[in-house]
């Protein structure tokens, strides 16, 4: 990627306060996630039945996750990529111990129980993930030569696996895309991707003998929910009522009747989209999509002026993870993709997904923030 060999000192001392420049903030990606956070709070005070209590606790994650964001930030990359492989050998060990000792909630066996602290490892891994991929391949010539594709493909497939294991197909896709996603930044060929996704469809077969009853009835609900109107197929029914309600402008902000009235199962987590289309119709869709696009494009901006394929590949990685948390949250909810239980970023109710998200864009201000400044 170029790098902006032009840009003088004045520059960025004209366009940034010492006080950004000190805290090290990007400042469009910080007005992005503001703006995000307030929408978030405005749909989250309907979509949970205007209580106080929850858009409270919310408030308090969010806070979090912008604290955890600027300690980050005033971290330089270096840092990072020194820390990566104790934090990926540490995220592993804490999935292998929720395999022998995970607490089991709702079917799933996905947390570690401390007394004081119940966590889910795979949130470590979400970030973990990506960047030992990144700081591998970055030890090695790029476009990166075979054996090192073998061997960041192990450090993707293995957690990916111990995830989908627990299972929580979610995470784990999301931790497959994190490390494909610096797979492609690093330069692969495309026919070499060709020959991944063949590869996939043809073992496609296979790994459906492998997937739980309730996994194959995802897909089933996915092609015809109207099979089950009130049993699996309840949720996409009622997401797509509520969505369509909503028309051009909405039905009105605490005017819902879809979460209101309780038809909507989820609707302040899973399917809090659903809730945004139905009180703010299609403008107001567009208007959130238009936020969203607006934090990915400034995050791929951030990695191509990125100044090493370290800072690069990470940056983009983490990037493109979160438009597919949008992605596959949207796709859920308009019965698009199968039902698996992401969140929608900055929007739906719940803190540890949120904190991690964050800390990813703490880095991102990092990368960018501590770039060298070189003079004309």
């Amino acid at each position: 990627m170029a790098i902006d060999l032009q840009q003088p000192r004045w520059y960025e001392r004209r366009h940034h306060s010492p006080l950004i420049r000190g805290l090290h903030i990007d400042v469009p990606l910080m007005v992005g996630l503001l703006l995000l956070s307030a929408v978030g709070l405005v749909v989250l005070y309907s979509a949970g039945g205007q209580s106080t209590d929850v858009l409270a606790r919310q408030a308090i994650r969010m806070a979090a996750g912008f604290a955890a964001m600027l300690v980050l930030a005033q971290m330089p990359p270096q840092q990072f990529a020194r820390w990566t492989p104790w934090v990926y050998g540490i995220g592993m060990f804490l999935l292998a111990a929720v395999l022998v000792m995970g607490e089991i909630g709702k079917g799933a066996q996905r947390w570690l129980d401390f007394g004081v602290l119940r966590f889910q490892p795979s949130e470590i891994m979400k970030v973990a993930v990506p960047m030992m991929v990144a700081w591998y391949l970055a030890e090695n010539p790029l476009p990166p030569r075979r054996r090192a594709l073998a061997v960041a493909s192990i450090m993707i497939v293995v957690p990916t696996l111990m995830i989908a294991r627990q299972p929580d197909l979610g995470t784990a896709l999301l931790l497959a895309s994190s490390g494909l996603f610096v797979l492609l930044f690093s330069g692969v060929s495309w026919r070499l991707v060709a020959t991944v996704v063949g590869a996939m469809g043809a073992i496609a077969p296979v790994v459906w003998h492998f997937l739980r009853d309730y996994q194959r009835q995802r897909v089933f609900t996915l092609l015809h929910p109207e099979n089950d109107p009130l049993g699996a197929g309840y949720h996409i029914i009622q997401s797509k009522i509520a969505i369509g309600s909503g028309g051009l402008f909405g039905k009105g902000w605490l005017n819902g009747s879809q979460a209101h009235l309780d038809f909507l199962p989820e609707h302040s987590t899973d399917f809090i989209f659903a809730v945004l289309a139905e009180e703010f119709g299609l403008i107001g869709v567009l208007i959130v999509l238009a936020l969203y696009f607006f934090v990915v494009a400034r995050g791929l901006y951030i990695a191509t002026q990125a100044q090493s394929s370290f800072n690069r590949l990470v940056a983009g990685s983490l990037t493109l993870t979160f438009f597919v948390y949008i992605f596959v949250n949207i796709g859920m909810v308009t019965g698009l993709l199968p039902v698996v239980g992401l969140p929608l970023p900055m929007i739906s109710y719940g803190g540890t997904s949120l904190v991690t998200m964050m800390a990813a864009f703490g880095i991102l201000m990092s990368i960018h923030t501590h770039r060298k400044l070189l003079s004309t």
